[in-house]
């Protein structure tokens, strides 16, 4: 499999707002903004750890009436999504080892 890092995704200005003490639910840690290609803020994105124990990225989106989410910006694919938590991961200083967890 290729590395996710070799896709390029120039995501810089990376910052981390923990949620506060009580308010973690369902692994959540905090909210992460970054800028993409010096054009595009995201902002609203969230930290947090699955139940394997893996850290993720959760996208921003809103909810219809009928309960589909539609979500603001996604990364296009699974590579991409790799490739940007990666790079997300490393500015927080989160090793592959806690963004990757194999289960042991």
């Amino acid at each position: 499999m290729a590395d996710p890092r070799a896709l390029q995704t120039n995501i810089a200005a990376v910052s981390f707002t923990p949620v506060r003490d009580g308010n973690a639910r369902d692994g959540m840690l905090g909210y992460v903004t970054c800028v993409f290609a010096d054009a595009l803020r995201l902002d609203g994105i969230a930290l947090r750890i699955t139940a394997t124990g893996r850290h993720a990225l959760s996208f921003p989106a809103r909810t219809d009436r009928q309960g589909r989410r539609h979500p603001f910006c996604r990364p296009i694919d699974d590579r991409a999504r790799r490739a940007i938590e990666a790079a997300i991961f490393e500015a927080l200083g989160i090793g592959a080892e806690e963004g990757q967890h194999d289960g042991r």
